[in-house]
């Protein structure tokens, strides 16, 4: 790892940070499912009319069904439950939720296959999991506007699905370019909920033009520019360096939470940030070693 690096890992959290608060602001405007469709479809065309271009093959033919299962529940079903969620919590409960996703990783990787969990990964990730539970149910519980634990479990159902999908990629679909199947997911995971957001467009219906060119910009930013970037990080770095992304995207959506939504940042907030830091230097440190040869 070196500067270069780091500054593009802050800027990936930044920009993941920031799509909690583009879901809680555009989730009550167009609903979940008009939102996640066209977060999907936007970024999937783009990405696979960039991708033709660059001569990077899909083989939709051979790959459909692949893309169309990681589509279903690696990409459209956590998004979609993360967009429900945002009708009912702050972005910043939601983000700290959304970092236990490499607990579930390393736990399916050792179900699936057969991958230990080591002392240092362990560690900083139990870390980083201590930092979320403080920020989320002492520091930031003001964000959650009372509502409950069902908003809570739904991220909690998607940082499952994140991590089975996960493993179940490296198992069952190493053979395909990553470029690949994020293009061939967002697109056959769009199609997918396309016909239910448009039987679900009341909302979306009546929204301000300003509505759809913000979604627009979400689509591009936080998913098109956001995969672009984090590839771009797992062929500098690492992917165990890329995947501790996840542990500072808190960090980044309580800062926008306050700045944006007036969302209150505890001194707890900043405890809990400083864990999940600690725990993403572990992780980082180790990649840092994996890449030493270079």
């Amino acid at each position: 790892m070196n500067l270069a690096d780091a500054a593009l890992l802050l800027f990936l959290a930044a920009i993941w940070g920031s799509s909690f608060i583009f879901m809680r602001h555009l989730s009550p405007i167009l609903g979940p499912l008009v939102l996640t469709a066209t977060r999907m479809l936007a970024a999937g065309t783009l990405l696979a009319a960039g991708f033709a271009l660059a001569k990077v093959r899909l083989d939709w033919r051979r790959n459909w069904p692949r893309y169309l299962l990681l589509g279903a529940l690696n990409t459209a079903a956590p998004w979609l439950l993360f967009a429900w969620a945002a009708l009912h919590q702050g972005g910043a409960v939601s983000s700290v939720v959304n970092a236990l996703t490499p607990l579930w990783g390393a736990v399916f990787a050792a179900l699936l296959l057969g991958e230990p969990i080591g002392a240092r990964k362990l560690a900083g990730i139990v870390l980083g999991v201590a930092g979320v539970a403080l920020i989320g149910f002492a520091g930031a519980g003001s964000a959650a506007k009372g509502g409950g634990l069902l908003p809570v479990l739904a991220c909690v159902l998607a940082t499952v699905l994140y991590g089975l999908f996960g493993a179940w990629t490296k198992r069952f679909a190493a053979d395909l370019a990553p470029r690949a199947i994020t293009a061939g997911s967002l697109v056959s995971g769009g199609l997918i909920l396309l016909p239910f957001a448009l039987a679900d467009s009341g909302k979306a219906s009546v929204a301000p033009p300003s509505a759809w060119l913000l979604a627009l910009a979400f689509s591009l930013l936080c998913s098109a520019l956001a995969y672009l970037i984090y590839y771009r990080l797992i062929a500098r770095a690492g992917v165990a360096f890329a995947l501790s992304v996840t542990l500072l995207i808190p960090v980044f959506a309580l800062l926008w939470g306050l700045l944006f939504l007036g969302e209150g940042l505890a001194p707890t907030d900043l405890a809990g940030a400083a864990l999940v830091l600690s725990g993403t230097g572990l992780i980082a440190g180790k990649a840092r070693n994996r890449a030493s040869p270079r």
